[in-house]
């Protein structure tokens, strides 16, 4: 009797925990934490060049998300950077096998607080590269798992 009270108790605790975070998959290969390998932006005169800058993004398998990225040189034309740093944490939730939606509940650049920001993703090995899915930007991000 006791054997069965004990496995109805840990099937619905299951179920709870599977029940918390719904919009994120189990087969998630999202979470884990990434260093920044290279971020392409486009430069003033239009030039797509890689920015010297380190960082890290960090998915949990329950749906938060945070992002840290600092340029060596604090004059940045990122609209995401504020004096040559970003920061910006939420949650994401996997749209399908190649996108992503990262909803910010707070940022240094505190514009962006509020904001869904979709983005394409590809995952190679041990690399994630993520882009913008909004054509008027032209960045891409190389990370690497830790």
């Amino acid at each position: 009797m006791n054997s069965n009270l004990l496995l109805s108790v840990m099937l619905l605790s299951a179920v709870v925990a599977g029940q918390s975070a719904p919009h994120v998959p189990n087969h998630n290969r999202l979470a884990g934490a990434w260093k920044l390998v290279s971020l392409e932006e486009p430069s003033v005169d239009g030039q797509v060049h890689k920015a010297d800058c380190d960082g890290m993004f960090v998915f949990t398998r329950d749906g938060k998300a945070s992002v840290q990225v600092m340029y060596r040189n604090a004059q940045t034309g990122s609209s995401y950077a504020q004096g040559g740093y970003e920061a910006s944490y939420g949650s994401y939730r996997i749209e399908d096998s190649a996108t992503f939606t990262f909803h910010i509940d707070g940022a240094l650049v505190r514009t962006l607080i509020g904001k869904d920001l979709k983005r394409v993703y590809e995952i190679n090995g041990n690399r994630l590269t993520v882009k913008s899915t909004n054509p008027n930007e032209h960045w891409k991000v190389v990370w690497e798992r830790y």
